[in-house]
């Protein structure tokens, strides 16, 4: 038996490119997803899902840039709200690993690159697809809850992913952080990023409130302008920011993130490097990094920057845009979408791109 084990966690810890790459079953839930516009109304008309073609959501979502930097926008913001970073440390099949001590670096890459996949459904389906998606991750984050989001701040109480605030803030922070990004990295129209006008930015928070309502969001909280989500910001700052003891785990006083570091360089095996790169290199590594220079400089101050920290990471962000137009250019963009958005991701993309063009 001790044989059979050993076998198998040898086993895991060697990555081939097939696992890497993934088929459609690492994506998949409830069958294929119809795409946006592939069914109808009882009226007749157009089934175009939460957002649609005209919307300004599609056009911030379906650039090459946030294709290939969503990932990493989203883990950055999110890794500000405590009751999400507190829900990983507990919850999180990661976590789960690294107390077994069976984590390895593909681990990390793999929860990684189920995020943008399993989204697309909810932002590119009908909205049969989005429903049932929605409800999926709804049930999922039933068992995301605990009584402590910070040892060091008892005061804070606890998190529940699929109660209405948890729930809207991981909402807002995946649209939020995409919108920072569509602005920052996205080369169109013939000139280099550029911020959209107050009323599309109005307008795409606005058309966020929809996905919010989705995941079961409390309708008097949905921000409607970007004034409206500022306040709420403000509202709930204490809930924002760094923490030395963040992660570290309520019952045993462990810290998840040494725990995880251990477990990647103890469980290492050269054929994981592919998953090194794409994971600490790229995701978490530079486009992290070109990220925060991107973000609000009140984001900055959450993830621990110091005012001048902040200021040499605009600088360097902006310093890097040839870079990051290049990242953005169809071979890359469409190797990092197959990848990190998965064979179902690429036909919900190619499809809501041809409704876009055909509006044209």
């Amino acid at each position: 038996m001790t044989s059979t084990n050993e076998s198998a966690a040898v086993a895991d810890r060697i990555v081939t490119r097939e696992r890497l790459l993934g088929s459609e079953r690492r994506w998949r839930r409830f069958g294929e997803p119809v795409p946006a516009g592939g069914s109808t109304h009882e009226d007749g008309s157009a089934d175009y899902g939460i957002f649609g073609p005209d919307s300004v959501v599609w056009e911030v979502l379906l650039h090459p840039a946030t294709i290939v930097f969503q990932f990493a926008a989203q883990g950055l913001l999110q890794g500000t709200y405590k009751p999400i970073v507190a829900g990983v440390r507990d919850r999180d099949p990661m976590s789960r690993s690294a107390r077994k001590g069976t984590m390895t670096f593909f681990d990390l890459f793999e929860r990684g690159q189920r995020n943008s996949g399993m989204h697309a459904p909810m932002w590119l389906g009908d909205t049969d697809t989005a429903r049932r998606m929605a409800k999926h991750l709804h049930n999922i984050h039933q068992k995301v809850a605990g009584d402590v989001i910070d040892v060091g701040q008892p005061e804070l109480g606890g998190y529940a992913a699929s109660e209405p605030r948890d729930a809207m803030w991981a909402a807002l922070t995946e649209m939020h952080s995409m919108l920072w990004l569509y602005e920052s990295f996205a080369f169109r129209d013939g000139r280099p990023p550029h911020r959209l006008s107050p009323a599309r930015r109005d307008r795409y928070v606005a058309e966020v409130a929809a996905y919010c309502r989705l995941v079961g969001a409390d309708e008097n909280e949905i921000p409607t302008t970007t004034a409206e989500l500022a306040a709420l910001y403000a509202k709930y700052d204490d809930l924002f920011g760094a923490s030395p003891t963040l992660s570290v785990y309520p019952d045993t006083g462990e810290d998840f993130s040494r725990l995880m570091s251990e477990n990647m360089r103890k469980n290492f095996h050269r054929s994981q490097l592919a998953a090194f790169f794409y994971s600490i290199g790229l995701d978490h590594g530079l486009f992290r990094q070109l990220m925060a220079g991107a973000a609000s400089a009140r984001t900055r101050r959450s993830i621990g920057m110091s005012p001048r920290r902040g200021r040499v990471a605009v600088a360097i962000t902006k310093l890097s845009l040839p870079l990051i137009w290049l990242l953005q250019q169809k071979p890359f963009e469409r190797h990092y979408m197959r990848l990190m958005w998965g064979p179902d991701g690429v036909r919900l993309i190619e499809s809501a791109r041809a409704l876009r063009e055909a509006r044209r």
